[in-house]
């Protein structure tokens, strides 16, 4: 009976990694498609502060999907969770969600999103603060 489930959860693995790789592939796609349209399909050959914005969006989000797919690879073969590369997954993350605020968005010019950014400041301190003891212990899985 543990043997059919550890087979069923190994398959879940592959599917997920062949499903993770998809999704990858396809936001490559679009990235490359964002900066063809935006820098050589556009008559003035530059992107705007929303276009950068959003190839900045579109390229951490595939990091996450790579690390992703490294954190599933790594357990399928050594059945290890690397615990470093999940704080830094969830540092690019939080990054990522810093990084596409829009500052002249009409919540941020008149103080209404005080809270959540503290919030964002305290994960950030946080996953510093983990990412920093797990170095200094050498942990690794």
């Amino acid at each position: 009976m543990l043997e059919r489930l550890n087979q069923f959860e190994r398959g879940v693995y592959y599917v997920l990694i062949i499903l993770l790789a998809g999704v990858i592939f396809f936001a490559v796609l679009e990235l490359i498609w964002l900066l063809v349209e935006g820098l050589i399909l556009d008559i003035t050959y530059r992107l705007d502060n929303h276009e950068i914005l959003n190839v900045f969006g579109f390229f951490l989000l595939i990091l996450i999907g790579i690390e992703l797919l490294d954190t599933i690879k790594a357990y399928i073969t050594k059945h290890e969770i690397h615990v470093e590369v999940i704080v830094l997954l969830a540092i690019i993350a939080v990054a990522r969600k810093i990084i596409l605020l829009d500052p002249l968005s009409a919540d941020v010019m008149s103080g209404a999103v005080e809270l959540p950014l503290i919030g964002l400041g305290a994960i950030v301190i946080s996953l510093a603060a983990a990412y920093y003891l797990i170095k200094k212990a050498g942990v690794t899985t």
